[in-house]
This record gives structure tokens, sequence and C-alpha cells, in this order.
């Protein structure tokens, strides 16, 4: 399946997965530090490398078929 001459590579599904996977790390554990519980830095920072490594596996799965579609 080849794309046209000006057609975007990624779709917008993928581009807001993108989007979620670089905001989710930095916004979610000081979402529940604000308004569930206050976490210290280190919890904080341990979460966000958690959200950040499973955002990541996340992507290489969506972005992958996309890629071996392409010439």
């Amino acid at each position: 399946m080849r794309r046209k001459s000006g057609e975007p590579i990624y779709l917008k599904r993928q581009m807001l997965g993108l989007a979620l996977a670089v905001i989710s790390p930095i916004l979610l554990p000081l979402l529940y530090h604000r308004y569930i519980a206050p976490l210290s830095f280190t919890i904080i920072f341990i979460a966000s490398l958690i959200i950040a490594l499973i955002g990541s596996i996340a992507l290489y799965f969506t972005y992958r078929s996309s890629a071996q579609n392409e010439p």
C-alpha cells in the first residue's frame, strides 16, 4: 500500500498517541500530587519513568505497523 504524494505518513490517532505519551509522564504524577495525595520528588520521578516506559512501548507497537507498510 503506497502513500499518495502529500499524504501524511502518520494517522491522527498516532499523533494523538504521541502527544499523550509526551504529556502523560509529566502531567499524571503532578495531578495526582495536587488532587489526591502529596508525593515526594522521588516517587514523582519514578512514576514518570514508568509511565514514559509504558508509553514508549505502546508507541513502538503503534508505529511499527505503519513503518512496515512504508516502501
